[in-house]
């Protein structure tokens, strides 16, 4: 080798070796820069059956090593005086029989929270009274799932929460820790916090089982803090598994339901296996007008499901798909009607104007059979295909149309789920009281009117759209709680109808026991609904 390529060899090695040695003295040093994304263990999930004998030691032995990795957490918020209902989150009907546990105050049934209270609109003088802000304190369980102080709660127990503090079994009520809100997901009402304040001794932690091997019979333990009544222990039994629990319009969740004790102050803490392992989240209870607690009825959310979500809680958003499209179950008879061979798909009743599936062109009374090549059975398998979907993707959907089969191709959106619920909470205006001409339909239970301008306009009816306003509908009749006062019947298995009489001619043509298929106006949208005809 030559003096110059030596030389040349030489100084490329000890600038190679410098900037080794300084990258090491750099890490050492803590120069470097670190990432500032950081990343939550999956905690491992025992899948194995649940065997052996029960005993008398078993279910105290389980209490003794899952009560340590349970806490308590108490929470403050701002809410105004005039907002303020019962504790245990109230405000609804005596028939509003689903109640979250200590998720703090909801606003009272038909309104607001801006709304003002019975009682307080005026004050001296003849002013309105301003509101007050007042701290309100509220409880809730939660379960440690890493050392490093994550824990699993109720999205319900934290939501609104300006303060979180957490208090841990064995040290006193008095002794509490501050924590702080990582990621939280109203669909499955599951949160992430972290411990901002820890113990002097190690964090324990708690064991996940397999949500998916339980079955209805199977004993389960509950830990909790019901009415403040820390680390409660209670015993039971898996009552179903996929009960279907309305979150909220057009979406459910498949919950555990169990008989074991679950009371306001539970919210958030763990369902156990024989194991001691969590398998599900204690998050709700039926409840009537006499009592606010357990009646035998309690559900949970299943620990798979919550634990699939985990690496997006840490992130602190859930991502999910949507087509914009509200759908229902293929009724149980009559399908013949829409083409199908059996009771299988997903009836789309509405879409959103220029959302996805209206992109793709999707239409009210569409039966969807297949998402992305997989059967559509019950309207619920589409809705969790579309939700498990990554948004920005092509999907294949084939549908039903007028008995001919299709197959559409739908981008899927992001689901904005606030946005969601909040054009869901969208009420229709009533129609007239004194319409021109009625057609009465006995054998749907419907009473027709025809559609004016001044109804077209207090109806939000596109300019130049004809149909027939629904006044009125019979109790017991085919069409209760299909059709509503101040809905309008665009077309009648597909023809356009153009006033009350022409509706009612076209709801005589259905033969009896078959389904009148109907376009309607709802709103401020297009809504699909097939009625039976008597």
């Amino acid at each position: 080798m030559s003096t110059r390529k030596t030389t040349l060899f030489y100084f490329l090695l000890t600038i190679v070796a410098s900037l080794a040695v300084g990258m090491v003295i750099a890490s050492r040093l803590d120069l470097a820069p670190t990432s500032s994304a950081q990343t939550i263990p999956v905690p491992s999930m025992n899948s194995a059956p649940v065997t052996g004998p029960l005993n008398a030691d078993t279910f105290r032995n389980i209490a003794k090593s899952a009560t340590p990795w349970v806490v308590n957490i108490r929470t403050e918020m701002k809410t105004r005086t005039q907002d303020l209902t019962d504790f245990f989150g109230g405000g609804g009907s005596p028939d509003d029989l689903f109640h979250r546990f200590f998720g703090g105050p909801l606003p009272p049934a038909g309104g607001s929270q801006d709304d003002q209270a019975p009682g307080q609109g005026q004050g001296q003088g003849g002013g309105r009274r301003r509101p007050r802000e007042q701290t309100t304190q509220a409880a809730g369980t939660g379960f440690i799932i890493t050392k490093d102080g994550f824990i699993l709660t109720n999205n319900h127990v934290v939501e609104d929460a300006t303060k979180i503090h957490v208090a841990f079994y064995g040290e006193g009520d008095d002794v509490e820790y501050d924590a702080k809100l990582i990621g939280r997901d109203p669909l499955t009402d599951s949160a992430l916090i972290q411990l901002v304040e820890k113990p002097g001794h190690a964090l324990p932690e708690a064991k996940f089982g397999d949500s998916g091997q339980i079955a209805p019979g199977d004993w389960v333990m509950a830990i909790g803090n019901p009415f403040g009544y820390t680390h409660t222990v209670t015993v039971g039994v898996i009552s179903a598994t996929g009960r279907a629990f309305r979150v909220t319009t057009g979406r459910n969740n498949d919950m555990i339901q169990t008989d074991a004790a679950i009371n306001p102050g539970n919210s958030g803490g763990p369902l156990l296996n024989l194991r001691g392992e969590v398998i599900g989240v204690n998050t709700a209870i039926i409840t009537n007008a006499r009592s606010e607690g357990n009646i035998g009825i309690g559900f949970a959310v299943p620990i798979n499901t919550i634990r699939d979500l985990l690496p997006q809680l840490r992130t602190g958003k859930i991502i999910r798909g949507r087509i914009g499209v509200s759908v229902q179950e293929v009724p149980r008879e009559g399908y013949e009607d829409f083409g199908l061979k059996s009771r299988a798909g997903a009836v789309v009743a509405q879409v959103t104007p220029a959302g996805a599936a209206d992109k793709a062109g999707l239409k009210p009374g569409d039966v969807i059979t297949q998402y992305n090549g997989r059967p559509i059975t019950k309207s619920d398998d589409l809705v969790k295909m579309v939700v498990a979907t990554k948004p920005g993707t092509s999907v294949p959907v084939k549908v039903i149309r007028d008995k001919q089969e299709k197959t559409l191709n739908v981008t899927v959106e992001e689901l904005d789920l606030e946005a969601e619920q909040s054009a869901g909470g969208r009420r229709p205006t009533n129609p007239d009281q004194e319409p021109p001409e009625q057609h009465r339909t006995g054998s749907f239970g419907l009473t027709l009117d025809n559609l004016t301008p001044q109804m077209a306009r207090r109806l939000r009816v596109p300019s130049g759209q004809t149909g027939a306003v629904v006044s009125e509908v019979e109790a017991d009749g085919p069409a209760a709680g299909l059709l509503r006062q101040g809905d309008v019947i665009l077309s009648v298995n597909g023809q356009a109808v153009s006033n009350a009489s022409a509706a009612a001619a076209e709801l005589r043509k259905v033969q009896s026991g078959h389904l009148a298929q109907l376009r309607v106006w709802r709103g401020d949208q297009e809504v699909f609904v097939p009625v039976k005809k008597e």
